[in-house]
């Protein structure tokens, strides 16, 4: 028989792509389209990190890379066997992008514009022949022996195989169509989020960023440790970032109503601060509080944590005793501060939750139950830290699942 193979891949995001221009590269002979709810492509890669797409991250060694990621950390580390970051870079820069890699590790196209990446997937869809179709809207799969029925639009189409890249979603319900078929689906929770403060007196100083910073959740192991912002409604950064994605089942079940802890002077310990103070009140005793700062914290943050630990901004090093310099790095080092709720990070989402790891080979990305049906991208209970590993997940799974679509399977 010399039917042409059809494969269909749903979500018209960044592992859709990539899976579709993977799946037609190994499979040139095969039909390939990409079936998108919304009526546009690529909206996340859009916005992402800022509209300049952080397209992944400088992590050559793959062990290092896998640990970026609170949920899938094990399956990536294989499957970045097949599709590493190195491999992402030479991807884009093999296709005219060139990338800049930021002192933080973080790589973006040297056009700091997401558009180039945009471009650069749908003019390679047209230069292979992958049929674009928005606004389709995928009601339900039927698995068959040979294949994959999909109803679509009032609809129904036969593929020899289908990739799911559906993207991440807040709702159990938006998964439904995909559990019905009997796949299991991990409860999806945001991953990425600040940290709402109601009222406290520390947003007003809004846009202070405190370089390196150490985060705990109190009553908990987790910690987050890098860059602070405060904003005008508590606190955002990677510091907080990190914590909200190793901590998001954690911090649901508490209805993200918690304290965090704040060393503002990065890991710095107390013995050692306290010597610092104890020399600032022996060499610069005469002068005032607000005009000698010891830290490498702002003036304005510096003020206000010494409002915090009860001093006066006018008192002089001089005249505070053991007592006051015990509560100031008290405060310095373990400040602590109550969260009311949460905030996505920007205009991007990223959910922990989804397809259940252990339905999926990450070999292939197949289902491990149905051998026509394969999985990519956030629609998995994969997700990682910012700094763009989350885009690198979806180019790996993409890429194996297009790669593998076709490929029969092993027999027992």
């Amino acid at each position: 028989m010399n039917r042409t193979p059809k494969i269909a891949i749903i979500g018209g995001g960044a592992a859709g792509f990539f899976a579709a221009i993977s799946a037609k590269q190994h499979w040139p002979n095969a039909t390939v389209c990409i079936l998108e709810k919304s009526n546009k492509f690529l909206s996340k890669v859009k916005i992402s990190g800022g509209g300049r797409c952080n397209v992944t991250h400088n992590s050559p060694d793959i062990k290092e890379l896998s640990m970026a990621y609170p949920r899938g950390s094990a399956q990536l580390r294989k499957a970045f066997h097949q599709f590493s970051a190195l491999d992402t870079i030479q991807w884009f820069e093999s296709r005219n992008i060139p990338l800049k890699i930021y002192p933080d590790g973080c790589i973006f196209p040297l056009a700091n514009d997401s558009q180039v990446i945009i471009d650069c997937f749908l003019n390679t869809c047209y230069e292979l022949g992958i049929t674009l179709q928005v606004q389709q809207v995928v009601s339900k799969i039927e698995m068959h022996n040979d294949g994959v029925s999909i109803y679509h639009n009032e609809e129904i189409q036969n593929y020899d195989h289908v990739i799911i890249c559906a993207g991440g979603h807040p709702k159990r319900s938006s998964l439904q169509w995909i559990e019905n078929i009997g796949l299991e689906i991990v409860e999806p929770l945001p991953s990425l989020f600040t940290f709402n403060m109601p009222q406290n007196p520390i947003c007003e100083l809004m846009g202070t960023v405190v370089p390196n910073a150490t985060v705990k959740i109190e009553g908990t192991k987790l910690s987050g440790q890098g860059p602070l912002l405060i904003t005008h409604w508590g606190m955002s950064g990677p510091a907080i970032l990190l914590l909200s994605a190793w901590g998001a089942r954690i911090l649901a079940e508490k209805n993200y109503h918690f304290c965090v802890l704040v060393n503002w002077l990065d890991h710095k310990k107390e013995d050692v601060l306290r010597q610092e103070l104890l020399l600032t009140i022996g060499t610069h005793g005469g002068k005032k509080l607000a005009n000698w700062n010891p830290t490498p914290l702002t003036n304005r943050l510096w003020t206000h944590l010494l409002e915090r630990a009860g001093l006066s901004s006018d008192q002089r090093w001089a005249e505070i005793g053991k007592k006051a310099i015990n509560k100031l790095v008290s405060t310095l080092l373990n400040d602590r501060f109550e969260v009311k709720g949460k905030t996505t990070f920007k205009e991007e989402f990223v959910t922990a939750g989804g397809v259940a790891l252990n339905e999926i080979d990450f070999q292939t990305m197949k289902s491990k139950k149905f051998p026509h049906l394969s999985f990519a991208g956030e629609v998995l209970d994969v997700d990682g830290i910012t700094g763009g590993f989350n885009f690198q997940a979806a180019w790996t799974t993409g890429f194996i699942a297009g790669k593998h679509a076709l490929k029969p399977e092993k027999s027992a």
